[in-house]
């Protein structure tokens, strides 16, 4: 499974960027056919319009991808102490390109794993998951790691996809995303997804659009 991770994420990295941001013309229709119109780089937007610009603590972004809609929020996060993680290189590489396109040098960025992060317990007053819990093939071990490496009273972003909201959108992930290893199963629900926050956190902030659920909740 890791292997065809990584080989999918190799093979995409040329066209990842615009199929996400919707930048050309099938990318468009992609998201109209197949996600009811969802825009992802508004999802985005709300997401990282959480974090305060002038924020000064540590920040994990996992994974980061290439950083196509992370950068220019990181650019005005002059203050922040930010770490990004990624299990696939060829997307790590995207990312600190990206940074240095930028001129962003005091980004940390690493090559690791989710499920078995290197980090100390309560170590980041943020934690970032865009698109990533529906790629984590264990998902039980992702949340356990970013409930043990967020601070109490820090808080736990993400936005991902959920199984059973959009029938068109399950079959798309079913059929051709997990195949290519682009998803990885099991995928939760809208209710699986509070189950597993409820115990350990509050939740401020709780939307589902289309197949695609974005939160915000503070760890207790």
């Amino acid at each position: 499974m890791a292997d065809k991770i990584k080989r999918s994420y190799k093979f995409s990295k040329n066209f990842y960027d615009d199929a996400l941001t919707q930048n050309k013309w099938w990318s468009r229709l992609y998201f109209k056919l197949f996600w009811g119109g969802v825009d992802d780089n508004e999802i985005a937007r709300k997401v990282l319009s959480w974090i305060p610009d002038d924020f000064e603590g540590k920040m994990l972004d996992v994974p980061v991808g290439t950083a196509v809609f992370t950068v220019d929020k990181y650019k005005r996060m002059k203050k922040a102490d930010i770490t990004c993680v990624d299990y696939s290189q060829d997307m790590l590489d995207r990312a600190r390109y990206r940074f240095s396109e930028a001129k962003i040098t005091d980004i940390k960025t690493l090559q690791g794993d989710v499920g078995a992060m290197i980090f100390h317990d309560e170590s980041f007053d943020f934690i970032l998951c865009m698109n990533g819990l529906h790629v984590f093939p264990d998902k039980d071990k992702a949340y356990s790691e970013i409930l043990r490496t967020l601070k109490p009273g820090g808080e736990f972003l993400a936005c991902f996809y959920v199984a059973g909201e959009k029938r068109i959108s399950d079959w798309l992930v079913n059929s051709v995303l997990t195949r290519m290893g682009w998803f990885t199963p099991p995928f939760d629900t809208v209710d699986d997804v509070r189950r597993r926050l409820e115990p350990h956190y509050d939740i401020i902030d709780f939307n589902v659009e289309g197949a695609m659920l974005y939160f915000r909740a503070k760890k207790r």
